[in-house]
Parts: C-alpha cells; sequence; structure tokens
C-alpha cells in the first residue's frame, strides 16, 4: 500500500454532508437523540457534544419514528437536553498489513505512542463467514512448540478451539506459548476486559519481542464500557479476515469469550432485551456462535484463521451457558484444572475432559493407537489413584492399573514437554516411553 492509497483513505472518511440532532431524553444510561431517525440505522455510531465542548461517542441500540436511543461509551453524567448528536456513520474498521507489531484499541487507535496508517478498504465489523459449501477443509497438523499439543490434542491449520479455565491456571502462560509457538504468517490478540496493569506485562514477558513482531493485538481493559469491550472481538475478527482475504494464515487468540459474552449483556439488557439463563439474553448465544463461524478454513484462494477462544469457568462449570455455547460450536477444547496446577504442573491441562475433533484426520494409525493407550492408561490411573495412595491396591490385580502406575510419572512429566516445533518429535519421544 503506498502513501498516496493511505491519503486517499483518509479523505475517502471526510464526509462532504454532517447530520445533526439534539439531545431529547435521558432514561438512565441510554440517551435519546431527535433529528437523526432518518439518516440513521442501528449499530451506527454518534458523537454528543456539551456545552461545554465536552465530547461522547455513543452507539445507536434502537430506532423509533422520531428518536434514536443511543448507548454511550462512557458516563452519561454532564450530558444535557439540547446537547447537539451528530451521526457518524457505519462501525467500521479499515486494517492495513503495516499495523503487524502494534498495539490499538478497538477503533484502530494505536496504543503504542506511534501513528498508525488507515488501510485503503473499510471493513464491516459483523461481516458474514465464508459460504459453507465453499470452505476448505481442516488444514495440516500445526507444531506448537508443547508436547501436548503437537500429539495428544492437535491443532491442525483451520481449526477453532476452546481453551477452558478458572482464574490463575496458566492460560495466559499457555497462550503466550502457543503465540510463540504455532506456524502462523500472523497473529491477532484480543484482549477483553483484561486488567489494565496487565497489557504492558502480557506483551513484554508473555508475548516477547519475537512473538510481537508478527503480532496485533486488539485490546479494551475492563475499565472501558460494554461497547469497546464487544467491540475488541469484532475488531480483532475483522483483523484477521483482513489478512485471510489475503491468503495468508492467521492465528487469532481471543481472550475472553467470557468477558465479550458479559459486554454484550450488558448492551443488550440495556436496549431492552429481557434476561434469560443466568441473566444472560437470548441473544447472547447468537452471538458467540456468529464469532465463532467467522473463524476457520477461508474459500479456495485465501488463506485460515486458526482461533483460540479462552473462557473463564467459574469452579470448573463446564456447563455454564457460555462454555456450553462455544463447546458446541468448536472443533475441540482444552480443559485447564486447578487441582493439577495447584500440584505444580504446568500447562494444567486435563487430558480425559479435553477433546481435539482433529483426530483421528490429524494423526497416522500408529500415532492414533499411541493416544488412545495414553488416554486409557491416565484413565485407569486416576480412577485407582485413591487405592493406590491409601495402599488399598494390591499389585498385580489389573495389568492396566500396574503398567499405568509405572508409567504416570513419565506421562506427567510429557505432559509438560516445551520447545518441540516438529510433533514428529513429539510422537517420538511419546512412543519411546510407552515402549520403555
Amino acid at each position: 500500500m503506498s502513501v498516496f492509497d493511505s491519503l486517499l483513505a483518509e479523505l475517502s472518511e471526510i464526509r462532504p454532508i454532517r447530520h445533526f440532532g439534539r439531545v431529547c431524553e435521558t432514561r438512565g444510561g441510554i440517551v435519546l437523540g431527535e433529528g437523526l431517525s432518518l439518516h440513521s440505522r442501528l449499530g451506527d455510531r454518534v458523537m454528543i457534544t456539551g456545552r461545554d465542548g465536552g465530547a461522547l461517542a455513543g452507539e445507536i441500540l434502537s430506532l423509533t419514528r422520531d428518536k434514536a436511543h443511543i448507548l454511550c461509551e462512557g458516563s452519561v453524567e454532564g450530558v444535557a437536553i439540547g446537547d447537539r448528536v451528530e451521526h457518524l456513520g457505519r462501525n467500521h474498521i479499515s486494517p492495513d498489513d503495516r499495523w503487524i507489531g502494534r498495539v490499538i484499541d478497538p477503533y484502530g487507535t494505536p496504543l503504542d505512542g506511534r501513528p498508525l496508517a488507515r488501510g485503503s478498504v473499510p471493513r464491516p465489523l459483523r461481516a458474514p463467514p465464508p459460504p459453507p459449501a465453499q470452505r476448505k477443509r481442516l488444514g495440516a497438523r500445526l507444531g506448537t512448540g508443547l508436547d501436548a499439543l503437537n500429539t495428544l490434542l492437535p491443532l491442525v491449520r483451520g481449526q477453532r478451539i476452546g481453551l477452558f479455565a478458572g482464574s490463575g491456571v496458566g492460560k495466559t502462560a499457555l497462550l503466550g506459548e502457543v503465540t510463540r509457538g504455532v506456524e502462523a504468517d500472523v497473529v491477532v490478540l484480543a484482549l477483553v476486559g483484561e486488567r489494565g496493569r496487565e497489557l504492558r506485562e502480557f506483551i513484554e514477558e508473555v508475548l516477547g519481542a519475537e512473538g510481537l513482531a508478527r503480532a496485533i493485538v486488539v485490546t479494551a481493559t475492563s475499565d472501558l464500557s460494554p461497547l469497546a469491550r464487544r467491540r475488541a472481538a469484532l475488531t480483532a475478527m475483522t483483523v484477521a479476515e483482513h489478512f485471510r482475504d489475503n491468503g495468508q494464515h492467521v492465528l487469532l487468540l481471543c481472550d475472553s469469550i467470557t468477558r465479550f459474552a458479559e459486554a454484550h449483556r450488558e448492551i443488550a439488557l440495556a436496549g431492552g432485551e429481557a434476561p434469560s439463563l443466568r441473566g444472560f439474553p437470548p441473544s447472547t448465544a447468537h452471538q458467540i456462535m456468529t464469532l465463532a463461524e467467522r473463524a476457520g478454513p477461508g474459500e479456495e484462494g485465501t488463506g485460515d484463521i486458526t482461533a483460540i477462544f479462552t473462557v473463564l469457568v467459574a469452579g470448573s462449570d463446564m456447563d455454564e451457558p457460555v462454555a456450553d455455547t462455544l463447546r458446541g460450536v468448536l472443533d475441540g477444547h482444552i480443559v485447564l484444572d486447578r487441582a493439577i496446577a495447584e500440584r505444580g504442573r504446568f500447562p494444567a491441562i486435563d487430558l480425559l475432559r479435553s477433546v481435539s475433533r482433529s483426530l483421528p484426520a490429524a494423526a497416522s494409525p500408529g500415532e492414533n493407537a499411541h493416544i488412545a493407550e495414553v488416554r486409557r492408561l491416565i484413565g485407569a490411573y486416576e480412577r485407582s489413584e485413591m487405592m493406590v495412595q491409601a495402599g488399598l491396591y494390591a499389585p498385580g490385580s489389573d495389568p492396566l492399573i500396574d503398567r499405568a502406575i509405572k508409567l504416570w510419572p513419565k506421562l506427567d512429566t510429557f505432559l509438560t514437554g516445551k520447545g518441540a516445533p516438529d510433533p514428529a518429535d513429539s510422537f517420538a519421544r511419546l512412543r519411546k516411553l510407552l515402549e520403555s
């Protein structure tokens, strides 16, 4: 993209005709503006300018014949009847290849103190997924740098998996390992509702200079409005689609879908939608499924989006609404267990509760046999662990349990293995372990 293309993109944003209205009413956190209904659509952005010159952006949630119902992106304190409301137009973002290595907010504004060029083609935040009948199948197996994901829970190109974990069990560290280890042209990270102090720590320590050099970080911290937090995930997906359509392989990491759903809940309830299961409105499931469907393999001639969506599960409740909805539309899920983390094994993957739906196609018959054997051994050990520790199990009673007890320390150590870029090397170590 040339300098002239950037200039033309900036010029295209100039609006020769501007539409204005006025604030006529406020209802809690909703501002009603009159004079905009004939020029606005749902989801359009507006800017409210007060008499003191202060500006407050917002989004149109609903329309009547003479009023626009606006949810603001900040506190409505100070908004007065008669304040000017300017219609800014549709919600879109204009990604550019030069965004790689940058940290931006959900509106495409740089957060690292350097100027950022706008792309030449604006893209809607809510684009449809590729036509299902024209999408490619899942691609080749990817190296991740982690033995567990190279073998027992393989990740393939175009796969969408969920990472389910409570707080403090190593989710962020695992994301950093995957970011640095997975083979991809571009990495797009959406940090939705994270604590502000964690952004720099994540970039410098978890992601690192090497990881940031091929990544775009889209962040909306927890203090921002629900509009910004929800938009962070949508912006990241739109940026990933830009690179996918250019034929590149994109690794998309969204942390977390739970906070995305919570932000949507705030917006939907403010717009008058009735709460449903555990306070989430019915539209939440559709929002999650629509976002997930946009990732995955592209059409022939385009690239792919390999996506990892994290879910915060309080008390390891895998049946809460967000976890249950997402698990049903993804191509696998990885569960991190607090008990495993507390005894010092990281990543704290609960293998028996995790599954990759790329199997058995992602592995050879011999590799699938090794995966099945490991699952049998770990299952046998976990079922008999209490008896073994209590001294109630007599060696020789069950050959499978005897073998599981013998191999358990080695298998537990294998699941912590890191630094193996090639899945074949990880499988070679697993085969040697099982033959020992």
